[in-house]
């Protein structure tokens, strides 16, 4: 035995000395490994010459192990009062710390020079390993399911770490799962909407207060600090921040999870199979729902597919045009240079068929189709002295139909431009009125959502198109691209080279504006887009003039209070139609109530004679209703319609009325002819 002198020949601290020791006794690798040397670097090495003593080595193995894992001593067990002794291991020698007489004595066993590593018996290492366990961090495994969420507790934490492969092979096995999971928590969702806004609020990474209230409830506090695994990483670290516990995703989580997903209706009691698909299909449904319809007149969807359809559209009205260029051309050649346009081209090429029956009696129709006589007379006078071959009826035909499809995919490009204009006047009013219609649905086709485009900076903006341009500047570190689909604009087209560069950065600015605005304002106006558009040309008259513009914070203002007079016009108009709407709802009622009453009083005045007016009496109903019916049909178109409502509808309408009063008159009287008729064959 020696005393605290010892610690003057250790050249090593009690944490590095303890490496070896503590890597010999915890780690499986050395679980059948006993009375070796192991160096401060936890590799097996052969001991120095003194320490090679069978002898010695017998006897200090078998004190140390004694010390290290049996109870006290004789002297510590007859003193009740002295504290049991406390163990450690020095540079490869046992230390033992206890408390005698009021003073600290240190002792160790073994040979400094050994290091010899001293091992616990097999029962005393199956004890540390439920020590060790016990003293792991607590993991428990959150699952959101359509029903509701569950807390599952993960046993055995460290040999689930160590063996994935087997974890993987038990999850096909409910008795092997529940070996390894055991659930600690449900909360069902008490209303599908409940269970609507849990789903919202997970999809976007957000810690609803439901999931937040059942995670305090049911995590075990105290002490040991809580693992929780969860499957999303981004919903982990918002459950991080709220509730400051340890998240872990993917790994051995990520396998756990698949199995719980794989057995949720065997692993909560009460929860059938059925009831559990059926609340994950009603859920995937309005979940569906409420992504697609989420604002049904400010949908952008058809704003990207209108404009995919009219680049497509123009693409193929070219090629077919050039193809109908091509294969009338050999019949009459100087048509081309006459006319240029390719819709007027299709047009003509139908309309004239064989040159040589081209008269002056056609010359009327040419001018309509060309809008120009001098073209009219020039193409009369080149098919008289045309050099085309002639050409067979069956190929006229074939070109004239060819034709007439080209002509009609052009008068159907015009109707598409027509709707898309009218979604951009709905949907982003102000970048339309900005930057036009074309050039505002391509920046918003292009960014994937007017939202995506709000959220872009100008910078981004000004170079939306240009993303092949830009990173080859960047990879060649050249001059990088000055616009992209702004350039469509007629503003930089309008500006002159030197100043190009500068009006697309301040277009690409407003762009922004006027988007943010079309994207997060509740009443869509095109005020603050003109106002956007004014201060552009300003500024493009600036920089080819010098006059100074006005202040961005006076055309502000400006714009802000007659934004806010246009929506409180367009808020009293909406007003004015739903009142008008419960009203006509409330006559229709009260037309539907008192038809019903006057039915009623006729069944009770013709109850004695029920066969001889069932079918009268059938008709007459029928016609009320169809005229009550008629009356709700005339209030509603009055309400859509307005004050364009023309003289000749309202004829309409009384004729219609004359019509029904007719009809409802002659079956109130064909009962009483009824009558008098039986009364007649009787006498």
């Amino acid at each position: 035995h020696t005393h605290c002198s010892v610690h003057d020949l250790l050249t090593q601290s009690s944490e590095e000395g303890a490496v070896s020791v503590i890597y010999c006794a915890v780690a499986e690798e050395t679980l059948d490994i006993s009375g070796k040397y192991f160096d401060s670097d936890c590799s097996h090495k052969l001991p120095a010459l003194a320490a090679r003593d069978p002898a010695i080595l017998a006897k200090e193995y078998e004190y140390c192990e004694r010390i290290t894992a049996g109870p006290r001593t004789a002297g510590d067990a007859s003193d009740p009062d002295t504290p049991p002794p406390s163990r450690s291991v020095y540079r490869g020698c046992a230390f033992i710390t206890h408390t005698c007489c009021g003073r600290r004595t240190t002792s160790f066993i073994g040979n400094p020079l050994a290091r010899v590593a001293v091992f616990p018996t097999r029962k005393c290492l199956s004890k540390q390993r439920q020590l060790r366990i016990r003293r792991l961090v607590l993991l428990h495994v959150l699952f959101e399911h359509a029903a509701g969420y569950a807390l599952f507790a993960v046993k055995e934490v460290e040999e689930i770490g160590m063996l994935l492969p087997q974890v993987e092979e038990s999850l096909l096995n409910v008795g092997k799962l529940n070996s390894v999971v055991k659930l600690a928590a449900f909360f069902p969702f008490k209303s599908a909407q409940s269970a609507l806004e849990n789903i919202n609020a997970i999809s976007e990474g957000v810690v609803h207060a439901d999931l937040k209230l059942f995670l305090e409830t049911n995590l075990p506090s105290g002490k040991k600090k809580n693992l929780l695994g969860v499957a999303d990483g981004k919903l982990g670290a918002a459950l991080q921040e709220e509730l400051g516990a340890s998240i872990q995703t993917g790994g051995v989580v990520a396998e756990i999870l698949r199995g719980v997903r794989l057995h949720f209706s065997s692993l909560v009691k009460g929860l059938t199979a059925l009831a559990a698909s059926k609340a994950q299909l009603g859920l995937g449904h309005s979940y569906s729902r409420a992504k697609v319809k989420f604002n049904v007149n400010r949908a952008d969807n058809m704003i990207i597919q209108s404009i995919a359809l009219l680049d497509q559209l123009d693409k193929d009205i070219n090629t077919f045009s050039m193809r109908v260029r091509e294969w009338y051309g050999y019949h009459f050649p100087e048509l081309i240079k006459i006319v240029s346009e390719n819709a007027t081209y299709c047009k003509l090429a139908k309309l004239i068929g064989n040159r040589k029956e081209l008269s002056e009696e056609s010359l009327e129709a040419l001018e309509e189709v060309t809008m120009d006589g001098a073209k009219a007379q020039a193409i009369l006078e080149a098919s008289r002295s045309s050099m085309g071959m002639d050409i067979s009826p069956i190929d006229l035909i074939n070109i004239e139909s060819f034709s007439s499809r080209v002509i009609s995919l052009t008068s159907y490009r015009l109707e598409l431009q027509e709707y898309l204009r009218s979604k951009m006047s709905q949907v982003a009013p102000n970048l339309s009125t900005l930057i036009g219609d074309v050039v505002g649905a391509r920046l918003i086709s292009h960014a994937g959502s007017l939202t995506n485009l709000a959220k872009y900076p100008a910078s981004t903006v000004q170079i939306l198109g240009a993303e092949k341009a830009l990173f080859r500047a960047l990879k060649t570190r050249g001059n990088t691209p000055k616009y992209g689909l702004i350039f469509h604009s007629t503003f930089i087209g309008r500006a002159a080279a030197k100043n190009k560069g500068r009006i697309s950065r301040y277009l690409a600015n407003k762009c922004t504006i006027a988007s943010r605005i079309d994207c997060f304002s509740e009443v869509p106006t095109s005020v603050f887009g003109d106002k956007l558009r004014d201060q552009v040309e300003e500024r493009l008259a600036f920089y080819e003039t010098g006059e100074t513009p006005r202040k961005n914070l006076d055309v502000m203002k400006e714009a802000v209070a007659e934004a806010s007079e246009v929506a409180a016009e367009i808020k009293r108009k909406l007003e004015k139609k739903e009142r008008k709407k419960k009203k006509r709802e409330k006559r229709k009622l009260e037309a539907l109530s008192t038809a019903e009453g006057e039915e009623e009083e006729e069944e009770v005045k013709t109850g004695g004679e029920p066969g001889s007016c069932e079918n009268g009496e059938a008709e007459v109903k029928k016609k009320k209703k169809k005229k009550v019916k008629l009356e709700a049909e005339q209030e509603e178109e009055v309400t859509t319609n307005g004050p364009e409502e023309t003289a000749s509808s309202k004829k309409k309408k009384r004729k219609a009325e004359a019509e029904v009063k007719q009809e409802v008159e002659a079956e109130a009287l064909e009962p009483e002819k009824k009558k008098r008729r039986r009364k007649a064959e009787e006498e």
